[in-house]
């Protein structure tokens, strides 16, 4: 990922140095365990360990020539360890290496993820809060419907989110295993007791069976629930765009003092942090379907996989993480406008009361269908004139003869709408 939606925390967990610090962490481990077993003489891993040094450019110097990054590894750390090295490795294979250094980093980047969303939670929750009871129009097809509030709004977002957390935390699970099983699969030349001894060291699970490759269908669900939690963070972003635009303004990104709009109009203050997160949505995503198809290799063993995941594995994580961030203080900062709401309410001059008349002439002796031909009529007429929808409702004589005008002026009550707001609140918000 470039710098510039990088975050240190989690770039540091996919640099090379953390590689393959992994990498010898997996080879000492396995060497404490094969010394226990005793396959091999006691002390080796101490004495190892004692030597090694990760040489990051002396690894990309030897694989160079033997086009073989473990190997390049191993070979390396046999430069300053000696005779001892050869000790290394006894048995195994390189996606021992490979894939439980990669369930790691996929571990250690879903767990930062994990922080960032909790972050998000605390903030989400704060404006629904802060907002339960500010109303403003709720839209369907992008058109005035009916009244809801702002902290409504937010809360399907904090539910969503709180969905999302689940999702983490069960792929985290899922991808949490460790394999060091050796060719194919058999065991042949590596005791499964040296992989439950470095499953433990690593806190990793032992994967049940792992043919040469941990199973791809861990990582699919990983990255597939990366790009749903993406998707979530596009849904909020274009909804943060559309209540932006001019004509609409009922929030507003943060625009600081010295902040500048655009090249060319200086009065412009554009939504430019949700457009971004909409375009890093669009790139975690892409990291799904070649993470699906990584599922079906050939036998126990190939390498299309590698190059993908040598990718998508710090893109889509990286890229994550920047955005939630990003959405984080996007949506602490964000300008809400609740008397831009109220304004916007009142441009269909009560329009969206329509339902409540509708049932209330129903209740009259009206069929559904007779009831809607009035109300919609009026609701029509008071949109295309720029009138009164009241107005119209109280002079219809259709409509007065079955209902009291002082009936009608409580159909036209806007706590209507929100007298079970608490109880979404109260369920939405109630601790698990």
């Amino acid at each position: 990922m470039i710098e510039r939606y990088s975050r240190k925390e989690i770039k540091n967990i996919w640099e090379d140095q953390n590689k393959y610090s992994i990498w010898l962490d997996i080879e000492l481990a396995a060497a404490e365990a094969m010394e226990k077993l005793k396959i091999i003489p006691k002390g080796i891993s101490k004495k190892i360990k004692s030597k090694a040094k990760i040489n990051v450019r002396r690894i990309l110097q030897i694989e160079d020539k033997v086009k073989h990054d473990v190997i390049a590894f191993l070979t390396s750390i046999s430069e300053k360890a000696g005779k001892d090295a050869k000790y290394l490795h006894k048995g195994m294979t390189s996606s021992d290496v490979l894939d439980t250094c990669f369930n790691l980093q996929l571990k250690q980047s879903g767990q930062i993820l994990l922080k960032d969303i909790d972050q998000l939670l605390i903030t989400i929750r704060h404006q629904a809060i802060k907002h339960k009871y500010t109303l403003c129009i709720g839209r369907s097809h992008g058109i005035h419907a009916e009244p809801i509030t702002f902290g409504l709004k937010m809360l399907t977002f904090y539910q969503e989110f709180l969905r999302n957390r689940k999702r983490l935390i069960n792929s985290i699970e899922e991808i949490s295993t460790c394999a060091i099983s050796g060719a194919v699969g058999t065991f042949a030349n590596v005791d499964p007791k040296v992989e439950s001894y470095v499953a433990k060291k690593l806190k990793l699970k032992v994967e049940p069976i792992s043919t040469q490759v941990i199973p791809r269908d861990r990582h699919a669900q990983f990255f597939s629930t990366l790009g749903i939690i993406a998707s979530s963070i596009e849904r909020f972003s274009t909804e943060i765009r559309h209540l932006q635009r001019t004509e609409v303004l009922e929030v507003e990104e943060f625009f600081g003092q010295k902040q500048k709009g655009s090249s060319a109009m200086p009065h412009k203050k554009n939504p430019i942090l949700s457009e971004n997160l909409t375009g890093l949505a669009r790139l975690i995503r892409s990291s799904v379907i070649p993470s699906l198809e990584n599922i079906a290799l050939w036998h126990e063993r190939d390498i299309s996989h590698s190059a993908v995941e040598r990718n998508i594995g710090p893109d889509a994580t990286i890229a994550l993480d920047f955005a939630l961030v990003r959405l984080t203080n996007l949506i602490k900062n964000l300008n809400i406008y609740p008397k831009k709401m109220k304004k916007n309410l009142n441009i269909t001059n009560g329009v969206f009361f329509s339902q409540r008349i509708l049932l209330e002439l129903t209740l009259t002796g009206y069929s559904r269908e007779q009831a809607y031909k009035i109300v919609q009529k009026h609701a029509m007429n008071a949109w295309k004139e720029n009138s009164s929808f009241f107005s119209k409702i109280i002079a219809d004589k259709k409509i007065n003869s079955k209902i009291p005008v002082n009936k009608i002026k409580k159909l036209f009550d806007f706590s209507y709408h929100t007298k079970k707001i608490n109880i979404i609140f109260n369920r939405s918000l109630k601790k698990k």
